[in-house]
């Protein structure tokens, strides 16, 4: 192991690389009674090693990404012409199928 001292930016770097998580609990309690639990969930890491954990939320929400609201809506406009179209399709086979002889 290294016995050199660490900067914080060798240390911000490690953490960014690996990610951290930090957990807690916060109860609010007024004679015995709890009134309130918060539970915490904090990961911290980069965006790189979140989406390599899988956590990529922010790529789809409109918050933080504006074109999601478009890609949304496209995929929406996608789905509805997708349905028309094997609509149509079905019913010219049926028409197909009628005329046969």
């Amino acid at each position: 192991m290294d016995n050199r001292p660490s900067s914080l930016a060798d240390t911000l770097e490690r953490v960014l690389d690996k990610g951290v998580v930090i957990v807690g609990d916060i109860t609010v309690s007024v004679v015995d009674i709890e009134l309130l639990t918060l539970r915490v969930r904090l990961f911290i890491a980069s965006a790189q090693t979140a989406r390599e954990m899988g956590m990529d939320w922010w790529t789809n929400d409109p918050f933080f990404t504006p074109k999601a609201v478009n890609r949304a809506t496209e995929v929406n406009e996608l789905e509805q012409q997708n349905t028309e179209l094997r609509d149509r399709v079905a019913a010219l086979e049926r028409t197909l199928e009628e005329k046969r002889p």
